[in-house]
């Protein structure tokens, strides 16, 4: 006799859905993104708000509607490829594919380096992690690090590491509103402080610490480093070019950036439009960096994120804001 029961779905339509923020207290965290996010509380020390997550141990819940109190993971293992998308639900199962963070860097983060999708595989069993940056408002002289100045020897590489002098060999970069960082899997990369950004990456937490200027952790002790881990996951020839700049014609949907994971775009809102989604086989999430909105008669504004199912198949934005769109590509 056949036990399994198949679950129905009782939504004739699915909701636009709005997750609780996920803060995270770390040692460079500072104290912009309850305001950002009008969050009514004043916390400390956050470094980051996950949006949206599926990462194990911190998986999104909805935040209201007929599906609050629900996780991520949970309403994809119900409804499948109505949210995400059938051709996205193939290749990624229930795993959510993309990881949407808010960061305020008070102090700077540590250099790192991420291993890429087979290396990640081959040691932690998880995705590699590719991602990007979106600058919303940096202070002035804010900087960050991106790839190398020049291409590094290994040798080089890890004599810099022994010696501290790593950053002096890193292409720094100062940010601006706007700005726009690409981070492939193996580019060394550091944050500075004085920046907050929006950071768009595959579902994966695993980091390389190389280099964290001497400080200690919570426990008094030096954070643990990674040197090892990172010599094979680094590209040594890494050197980018200038960052791009999100879109500025008002109304128009403007590629930001798209690579094999996911794919980028911005939106300047002055009035209404309406988006056609029909073509997507991805779910489409809506990050605010500035203003306020609806989406569909939802509300979004500054600081906060949407998921747009992939069976919905037409948007209408109508507001004053800036917006970031991200999907996975076919």
């Amino acid at each position: 006799m056949n036990t399994h029961t198949t679950l129905h779905s009782p939504l004739s339509t699915f909701p636009i859905l709005r997750f609780s923020p996920i803060l995270k207290s770390v040692i460079w965290g500072g104290s912009r993104l309850a305001p950002f996010k009008r969050l009514a509380a004043p916390m400390e020390g956050i470094g980051e708000s996950w949006e949206i997550s599926g990462v194990p141990g911190s998986e999104s819940r909805v935040a209201d509607g007929p599906l609050k109190g629900r996780t991520l993971p949970e309403l994809i293992e119900e409804y499948g490829a109505r949210l995400i998308g059938p051709k996205t639900l193939e290749k990624h199962g229930t795993r959510f594919p993309l990881l949407i963070k808010l960061i305020d860097a008070e102090g700077d983060l540590s250099v790192q380096v991420h291993p890429d999708d087979r290396l990640a595989e081959e040691r932690h069993h998880c995705p590699g992690k590719t991602e990007m940056w979106i600058c919303i408002d940096p202070r002035p002289g804010a900087s960050l690090y991106s790839g190398f100045r020049t291409p590094l020897s290994r040798e080089e590489f890890r004599s810099r590491i022994a010696d501290c002098t790593l950053t002096d060999a890193l292409a720094r970069f100062e940010t601006h509103p706007g700005d726009v960082f690409f981070l492939p899997a193996g580019r060394v990369h550091a944050i500075g402080s004085g920046n907050l950004l929006l950071e768009i990456q595959e579902t994966s937490d695993i980091t390389y610490r190389i280099y964290d200027y001497g400080r200690l952790g919570a426990d008094g002790h030096p954070r643990q480093l990674h040197v090892e881990e990172a010599m094979d996951a680094t590209d040594l020839n890494d050197c980018p070019e200038a960052p791009k700049k999100t879109g500025t014609t008002p109304n128009s949907v403007m590629p930001v950036e798209c690579c094999s994971h996911f794919c980028v775009e911005s939106l300047r809102l002055e009035g209404e439009v309406t988006l056609d989604l029909s073509a997507r086989d991805s779910f489409t999430i809506l990050s605010c960096t500035a203003g306020d909105a609806e989406a569909n008669g939802v509300s979004i504004g500054r600081g906060e994120t949407l998921l747009v199912p992939a069976e919905i198949p037409a948007l209408t934005l109508s507001g004053k804001a800036e917006i970031i769109l991200s999907s996975i590509p076919e």
